[in-house]
């Protein structure tokens, strides 16, 4: 239903026709990530310190007091950090994530930055910070049987915030099955989507992250964005960007998605154990 050529060249007119909203969100998720990824960067150095006291003349009382006390202050660090990703980072990352829906549409809306406060209105705050925490955690959980049974799921759950984006209302349980349906038969070629902005990620070096912020960012951001336009035709969900910039693809089922009310599932697997 899609190639990369396609989603690529709609991506570059997004980025066009959006050009510095999309810089300024752009720049706004990278610091989100930056700080959602930051809290992990000091374990090291509280490790190499330790290392450094363990000498034939240490008092192992005091060592052990030192350590006890480091080992609180890190847990206290991390559980402070998980707290500020799933209240916090996470629903903005979401508020971002539905500007770059919008911007993939066109409408006029998409240049209104205030999108990045979308999850903290209408009451649907709870149900995003939930189901986003669920996602992170259930990654974390395969990822510690083996890594590759995590990023099997972290792709699979990919299109978790684009749907919370639109349907902020959805169950957990619906969203992650929607997820999966529209990721089934997709990651590899998801994969592969990635790997073809290797170059553009040489080039981001080269610039010192200035082609990163003013273009690359951007680029790739509405890349997912088409993707999720195109996916949402598996379960029935109208692509707003049809037929756009003159392009024309198959899409499938064109029911309108804002119209549909309830949607009707197959047989769901609910429980906690089989939906992981």
């Amino acid at each position: 239903m899609w190639t990369r050529r396609q989603l690529k060249e709609r991506a570059k007119a997004d980025v066009s026709r959006s050009y510095w909203g999309l810089v300024l969100m752009g720049l706004i998720v990278s610091i989100i990530d930056g700080v959602g990824n930051g809290y992990n960067s000091g374990s090291s150095s509280s490790t190499d310190s330790m290392r450094n006291l363990t000498t034939n003349n240490v008092d192992w009382d005091l060592f052990f007091g030192i350590l006890f006390i480091v080992l609180v202050f890190a847990l206290i660090g991390i559980l402070a950090g998980l707290a500020l990703k799933a209240f916090l980072l996470n629903p903005l990352r979401l508020g971002a994530t539905k500007y770059f829906i919008e911007a993939a549409r066109g409408e006029k809306k998409a240049g209104d930055i205030g999108l990045i406060g979308y999850a903290f209105g209408g009451g649907r705050y709870k149900n995003i910070v939930k189901t986003l925490f669920l996602r992170d955690l259930y990654v974390f959980l395969w990822s510690l049987l083996l890594l590759i049974p995590g990023i099997i799921k972290s792709y699979e759950y990919a299109m978790i915030p684009y749907i919370l984006a639109e349907r902020p209302d959805l169950e957990t349980e619906e969203v992650f099955e929607l997820s999966r349906r529209m990721m089934s038969g997709e990651k590899f070629d998801v994969f592969i989507l990635g790997l073809s902005f290797i170059g553009w990620m040489f080039i981001a070096l080269l610039s010192f992250g200035l082609a990163a912020v003013f273009y690359i960012g951007p680029y790739i951001y509405m890349t997912d964005a088409e993707l999720y336009e195109v996916l949402k035709t598996k379960i029935g969900w109208y692509s707003y960007t049809q037929g756009n910039y003159g392009m024309q693809y198959n899409y499938g089922n064109t029911k309108d998605f804002s119209l549909m009310g309830e949607i009707n599932y197959p047989q769901q697997q609910t429980d906690t154990d089989k939906m992981i």
